[in-house]
């Protein structure tokens, strides 16, 4: 039960993946989260987490089985902190 010391969003695992991948992320302080996943085109395709979040490390896996191969990305937003990561689904 350790709090991070800093915000941070890792690499999905697996990456490329088929059909669902696991992204983790880590939240310093009590923060309103979001963490969204978008096509290459900037369109939201999926919103997994949206929500005010305790400080501790998350894991939240995305099932994109009805969704079509190709680059996706998830961003990770914190009130003044955001990251966004590329990820790829292969089927």
């Amino acid at each position: 039960n350790e709090v991070p010391n800093q915000f941070s969003l890792s690499q999905n695992y697996p990456n490329p993946f088929n059909p669902s991948t696991i992204i983790r992320f880590n939240i310093k302080d009590s923060r309103f989260t979001s963490l969204k996943v978008f096509d290459i085109l900037g369109r939201e395709a999926a919103t997994l987490v949206n929500e005010q979040l305790s400080p501790g490390k998350y894991e939240v896996d995305w099932n994109a089985s009805n969704y079509p191969s190709g680059v996706y990305y998830y961003k990770l937003v914190a009130t003044d902190y955001t990251e966004t990561k590329k990820m790829v689904l292969i089927k």
